[in-house]
């Protein structure tokens, strides 16, 4: 099934932008074209944490939007991308970092995604190292599907997962309140 998602998807990888922005020394892609169509970069932003600058997010949606809230919400076609900019980020502190970002867009409710949110971090497995590219791309019919560096690595169903994990950097306790401001108001 990835396999087959995975050809069916490959130009979310293969989109060449028209410009590119750049944010702390990475090249963010102005848009992506998933199965044809044709997502907007909404905006980018680094994650620092204890002074480290971990990865730069860009936000990807149909057409731009600013309301946050309305994008967790929306069962459309949206992907975040992060590139790895730290040689700090490892495979633990991608899983950790991400769990605690799940309890934070649940308000502690993880319970009834727990699986789901297990076979996303399987996609951490392999060591991450600085230079990795993490595309979380949501079609409604297909789910949430994470690419590392252009390969498929596991896929998720269901609109309830997708505003959870998309709500990590959107919710109104995002992981950095600074990168959500950036995602929405670039």
């Amino acid at each position: 099934m990835i396999r087959l998602l995975s050809a069916v998807l490959i130009s979310v990888v293969v989109a060449l932008p028209a410009q590119a922005l750049k944010v702390k020394d990475t090249e963010v892609a102005d848009t992506l074209t998933l199965n044809n169509q044709e997502l907007v970069l909404n905006g980018a932003g680094v994650r620092s944490k204890f002074f480290v600058n971990a990865y730069v997010a860009a936000l990807y949606l149909p057409a731009a939007d600013q309301d946050a809230n309305r994008i967790v919400a929306a069962d459309e076609p949206m992907a975040i991308r992060l590139h790895i900019t730290s040689g700090m980020i490892n495979a633990k502190r991608m899983s950790e970092s991400t769990r605690d970002g799940f309890v934070r867009s649940t308000g502690g409710n993880t319970a009834p995604i727990e699986k789901e949110i297990e076979t996303l971090i399987s996609a951490f497995a392999e060591e991450v190292k600085e230079g990795d590219v993490f595309d979380m791309v949501y079609q409604p019919a297909a789910g949430v599907t994470v690419y590392r560096n252009g390969e498929a690595k596991t896929q998720v169903q269901g609109l309830h997962f997708k505003q959870a994990l998309f709500g990590i950097w959107l919710s109104e306790d995002a992981i950095q309140s600074s990168l959500r401001k950036a995602l929405v108001n670039s």
